[in-house]
């Protein structure tokens, strides 16, 4: 057994939530050097010009990448032969979100009622995804997410009877609604299966995943690249001034459901789609 004391994991995420709001992971960046060179609309190219110096000033003034600095999502994996110490674990975890967006200065988002509508003061309370694996680490990673795309995500019950193409055709509509609102190049994550609460998990964990990995079937690696290709065609271009480059990657998990159902999730990310992680 493996003692950890909570204080760890609180300033884990303190560091977290701050470099995930003034540094994109490398894979990110590098994808969205890759849009801006086959970006083929001379505005579109100005847009991507300015997105990479506004990652580039971030990084150099040490400013937050959007003024939107997301509600924090908090995915943590513990190993099995851990046992924390010093206090309670979900208490730890919002502890550090706290810590980070105040001596981070990042802006804070959150309210604690969604009709009361009081914000919290310090981003808090995180949505916190806690699962048990086997070992004697902890992953922890933390995706702040911006509500401009998250407020295009969409969910639907479809049949088994759905055909590839009408899946398919169904997130290339949801990119095609969302339009200009979550900051195009958009990251899409989509969940294929488990049931409602799940398949909406899958495509926010997607989201997460690096846009350099393809899924781990071909078949799945197939449908990436067929809704990515047709997204594309949508010509919505960097920000919605038109352009070859309204997506940068198309990320899905899928997961096992019922004999009657086929639940599909799309989790919108701007171009700014944020995550940090690290080990314990």
């Amino acid at each position: 057994m493996r003692e950890i004391n909570v204080s760890q994991v609180t300033e884990a995420i303190k560091e977290l939530c701050i470099k995930a709001n003034l540094k994109l992971p490398e894979d990110m960046c590098d994808c969205i050097k890759c849009g801006a060179a086959k970006e083929q609309s001379p505005v579109g190219k100005g847009v991507f010009d300015d997105i990479l110096a506004n990652l580039d000033a971030a990084e150099k003034e040490t400013l937050p990448i959007c003024q939107d600095t997301g509600m924090a999502v908090v995915f943590i994996d513990v190993g099995q032969e851990v046992h924390f110490t010093g206090g309670y674990i979900i208490d730890a975890i919002n502890k550090g979100v706290s810590q980070g967006y105040t001596e981070g200065l990042l802006r804070k988002s959150v309210v604690g009622d969604p009709l009361e509508r009081v914000n919290t003061g310090d981003n808090t309370p995180a949505v916190v995804h806690l699962n048990i694996v086997e070992g004697d680490k902890v992953h922890i990673t933390v995706a702040p997410k911006g509500f401009g795309s998250e407020n295009m995500s969409q969910l639907k019950m479809m049949t088994p009877s759905v055909t590839r193409e009408e899946i398919v055709d169904w997130v290339v509509n949801v990119c095609a609604t969302a339009g200009s609102n979550p900051c195009p190049p958009i990251v899409i994550g989509v969940g294929i299966g488990g049931d409602f609460e799940q398949c909406a998990f899958l495509a926010k964990k997607a989201l997460c995943r690096p846009v350099s990995e393809r899924a781990d079937s071909e078949l799945y690696a197939s449908l990436e690249a067929e809704m990515l290709e047709k997204i594309n065609r949508l010509g919505i271009g960097p920000q919605g001034f038109g352009g070859t480059q309204t997506c940068l990657s198309v990320n899905i998990e899928h997961a096992p459901t019922h004999i009657a159902g086929l639940p599909v999730s799309v989790n919108v990310g701007c171009h700014v789609t944020r995550h940090a992680h690290t080990v314990l």
